[in-house]
């Protein structure tokens, strides 16, 4: 479990292929201080876990679906990339609860400089819109974002000048291609309300349905 809080920006060193597989080794100084084999960490919102490690990079394999479900398998040599450790018991939740589990992949439609922001409309895939909500949370490469509006086809997220400078997200542009991770609460409410037995027909007989918590504004429609 991750916080959407980028700790450190790392740069892509070496990616070897397999047949259906990536082994990553990234350079980065912060987050291999404590590091341990077998531990999480968040790459551009994608958890992987380290295979090696030494005082300044760290290595993790990708499987096939990995590649296929996320922008991973793009990156080239020289790429940098968004790093968080996992959250610890404990530990402080300032931004909102990410798994690491990419729900799809987003395309930045507009770029736009407003004061000291930086707006990004992101366009993505109707499964993946369906959970996204004004003033809910989305992560976009692992960074924990509020969202502004939400469109029939994309949704607006602004920057402020923090999380343009420490992380990979200042620099996008449009066209480019994200991982997007929507809020896991909004999923669970909806697998409660459309199961069957007794949790799931105390919330349809109580009026909660799918509808309704698109009407008020839990999900979008």
């Amino acid at each position: 479990m991750f916080t959407g809080l980028v700790e450190e920006i790392g740069v892509l060193r070496g990616m070897s292929r397999g047949r259906h597989s990536a082994r990553l080794t990234i350079e980065a100084i912060k987050i291999v201080d404590d590091l341990q084999l077998g531990d999480s960490i968040a790459v551009n919102g994608v958890c992987l876990t380290v295979v090696a490690f030494d005082r300044s990079s760290f290595t993790a394999d990708v499987m096939a679906e990995t590649l296929d479900k996320t922008t991973l398998g793009l990156l080239k040599p020289g790429d940098r990339v968004n790093l968080e450790r996992a959250l610890r018991l404990g530990g402080r939740l300032g931004g909102h609860l990410v798994t690491g589990h990419i729900d799809g992949v987003g395309r930045i439609l507009r770029r736009q400089e407003h004061d000291i922001a930086i707006l990004l409309t992101i366009g993505a895939a109707p499964e993946v819109l369906r959970y996204i909500v004004k003033k809910g949370s989305v992560a976009v490469d692992g960074t924990s974002l509020t969202v502004v509006e939400v469109g029939e086809e994309d949704f607006l997220v602004s920057l402020i000048p923090h999380t343009a400078r420490f992380t990979i997200l200042g620099s996008k542009r449009t066209g480019d291609l994200v991982n997007l991770e929507t809020d896991i609460l909004g999923r669970y409410v909806e697998r409660f309300i459309n199961s069957p037995g007794q949790v799931g027909d105390r919330l349809k007989k109580s009026g909660i349905s799918m509808d309704f918590l698109a009407e008020h504004g839990y999900i979008s429609k």
